[in-house]
């Protein structure tokens, strides 16, 4: 029989960490990081149809966040660039964590001096700004995540990770819902639009960000194991920076020149959504190609130094290969790829489904953006708890279980209709599982990372994690068109099943064959 004061002993020892100042930072870098997102989507939405701005306009701004999907493309220069001045005082994190927060204060107080109502040029102002947004905002995320992994020892990545995305969810619902309620206080509605009321909700938006700055001051800059291995001169940096320039602009051209070609190619071969995701993938993968051609042919040309190139973008994949072998490394990229698959694609027509089932904008508003998020921040904490307490790969498992089973209640809901207590069901569930598999899954990200290229390895995870969820949920609008909504959930539940399967096998490959 187990001793109670044993038990006891053992639970305290799991939960003392709560009190490490580097998980309670951790918090705060997290609401930085949740503040910019919704200020860019449904905020910003919500301002632009208040002042007029017709719908179809309202999709250019979606451009504004192509920097959080491909943020691992100059991540390589946050890992590897020094800032003048700022690095030596603040340390290498610290400096480009200061930088980024700093523009992101810079781009929302710019959308705030920006009437949309106005049209013309003043609406190319505002894309410019939330592009600057978005681009910041990724930057942070970049910083942070690169300094969650620094900053701790693995044992302590699970509670990094609960905070951090608790912290992120109190500062989504601060630009989201706060931002809103702001807004109608001052007196803005779709019936009568003021744009001193939305100019004053983005100033107090930008008032945020102190917390992160003033985090950022107080933090201390962690111990990285990277070892320098060669140094460069400020116009090699400078050289680097064309090359990644040069890259990037060729991605975006091919990206959006080649869009019209494959819609018409989409529109003669039909709508179904298997054609059209295997286009949507040929068209990114394109974009990719040319970036990387180019970036190669600028190496080349002799543009920057090639063993430079070679250490900022190739290295940081061969690491992880050689770290783990071929066939391990190729395990973990798919499961990463593949493990919120479930929830991501139920989450992209969540509300539209909400919607169908006859409930109201608020409450909807109540049980999503209000309960929901509680739990999830619940379910976060009690993930890093689980995960520092009984392990990573245990907590992953179970977390993959639950994110599939628990779509299972949609179906429930999809059936009853119209019914409070089943929607507030599904959304608990949902969100306990949400919250319980990210915070295991965002510190097995970390525990794949070296600290020689943290910034870049993770970045290509947390890009990788969401790219092809959120390429197959953006059909699943015809999915249910074709096949019904209590299909489309049974769906959802079985595409989570062979994720069980990865979670399995690369447990026994990380058994195996450990991590140095």
């Amino acid at each position: 029989m187990t001793d109670p004061k044993s038990l006891n002993d053992s639970w305290r020892a799991t939960l003392r960490p709560f009190l490490d100042s580097r998980v309670i930072a951790m918090c705060f870098l997290g609401f930085s990081a949740g503040i910019p997102l919704l200020l860019i989507f449904s905020s910003l939405s919500l301002w632009l149809r208040e002042a007029g701005v017709d719908r179809g306009a309202v999709t250019f701004f979606s451009w504004a966040a192509l920097g959080y999907s491909f943020k691992f493309v100059w991540a390589p220069l946050i890992d590897r660039l020094p800032l003048p001045l700022l690095t030596r005082w603040l340390g290498r994190r610290r400096a480009w964590l200061l930088v980024a927060q700093l523009a992101i204060a810079s781009a929302i107080l710019l959308m705030a001096a920006i009437d949309p109502a106005q049209g013309g040029s003043s609406l190319t102002h505002m894309a410019l700004a939330a592009v600057l947004l978005g681009f910041s905002a990724a930057t942070q995320d970049i910083v942070i995540d690169a300094y969650r992994i620094e900053a701790a020892e693995t044992s302590l990545q699970a509670m990094m990770s609960a905070t951090y995305i608790a912290g992120y969810r109190v500062g989504m619902v601060v630009s989201g819902a706060g931002a809103l309620y702001l807004a109608a206080a001052l007196g803005s509605t779709a019936e009568h639009y003021v744009f001193a009321a939305w100019r004053w909700t983005y100033i107090a938006m930008a008032g945020t960000t102190l917390v992160g700055i003033a985090t950022t001051l107080l933090i201390p800059e962690p111990v990285s194991g990277r070892l320098v291995t060669r140094r460069y001169g400020a116009w090699d940096y400078f050289r680097l920076v064309i090359v990644f320039a040069g890259a990037a602009t060729a991605f975006v051209a091919t990206f959006f020149l080649s869009g019209d070609g494959f819609a018409a190619l989409q529109g003669s071969l039909g709508q179904g959504p298997l054609a059209g995701f295997l286009l949507e993938s040929l068209h990114f993968l394109l974009a990719i190609l040319t970036a990387g051609v180019t970036g190669w042919l600028l190496v080349r040309m002799g543009v920057v130094d090639q063993a430079m190139a070679r250490e900022t973008w190739v290295a940081p994949v061969l690491d992880f290969f050689d770290r783990y072998g071929t066939r391990t490394a190729l395990l973990l990229l798919a499961l990463i790829g593949l493990y919120r698959i479930s929830d991501i694609v139920l989450g992209v027509i969540s509300n539209v489904f909400y919607q169908d089932m006859g409930f109201t904008k608020n409450q909807i508003a109540t049980a999503v953006k209000t309960f929901g998020v509680v739990v999830s921040i619940a379910g976060g904490l009690l993930g890093g708890l689980m995960a520092t307490r009984f392990g990573v790969m245990r907590i992953l498992m179970l977390g993959a279980i639950l994110s599939a089973a628990t779509n299972l209640i949609y179906v429930w809901l999809a059936w009853v209709g119209n019914d409070a207590a089943v929607l507030y069901l599904a959304v608990a569930a949902d969100n306990l599982a949400a919250g319980l598999a990210s915070a295991a899954f965002v510190a097995f990200l970390s525990s794949l990372t070296s600290v020689a290229f943290t910034a870049v390895q993770y970045a290509i995870f947390s890009s990788l994690m969401t790219l092809l969820p959120k390429v197959l949920g953006g059909y699943s609008g015809t999915m249910v068109e074709a096949i019904g909504y209590p299909a489309f959930f049974v769906f959802t539940t079985l595409i989570g099943v062979p994720v069980l399967l990865l979670v399995w096998l690369a447990g026994r490959h990380l058994q195996a064959r450990p991590a140095p």
